[in-house]
């Protein structure tokens, strides 16, 4: 909608972020497997639950350029950790504590996404009541908006 960018505004800011981080035109470092008791898959994933933390106190002081900071560097935990995790699933069993601690961090994300797309709605609703739409389709004071003067019939 025109006008009306509050929407895609943090995935813009996200989105460019990612496009222009200067580390993505550097030749990726080659993969080696990672040990399910790795102490690698303890440090990205405290480095998520750091961010889930950081993000969730951002969020409850309404600190706008913190909730981008820290939903970037969450997004970039998250894939780190999910890329650890899977390497280390395919050598190997990762320990149950350890599963645990992914399966609550997914849980903190899906519910902090619900609560960010709550306030979404509301902040919408909001917006919608103070900046009414166009108001092409209600009716004017000649009746109905796509009633046309011009058809065949006469008026008298």
């Amino acid at each position: 909608m025109p006008g009306r960018d509050h929407k895609s505004r943090p995935l813009l800011f996200s989105a460019t972020a990612e496009l222009l981080d200067p580390l993505m035109f550097l030749p990726a470092a080659p993969r080696r497997p990672v040990q399910a008791d790795s102490p690698e898959l303890e440090e990205k994933l405290a480095a998520v639950e750091s961010q889930l933390a950081a993000l969730g106190e951002s969020l409850r002081q309404r600190d706008s350029v913190g909730i981008d900071t820290h939903a970037t560097e969450l997004h970039r935990a998250l894939a780190l950790a999910v890329d650890h995790f899977s390497r280390a699933a395919r050598s190997g069993s990762v320990p149950p504590a350890l599963r645990m601690r992914l399966a609550n961090a997914s849980g903190q994300v899906a519910a902090q996404r619900e609560s960010l797309a709550r306030a979404t709605a509301a902040l919408d609703r909001a917006i919608d009541v103070l900046l009414p739409r166009d108001t092409a389709g209600l009716y004017s004071t000649l009746g109905a908006a796509g009633r046309s003067t011009s058809g065949g019939v006469v008026q008298a």
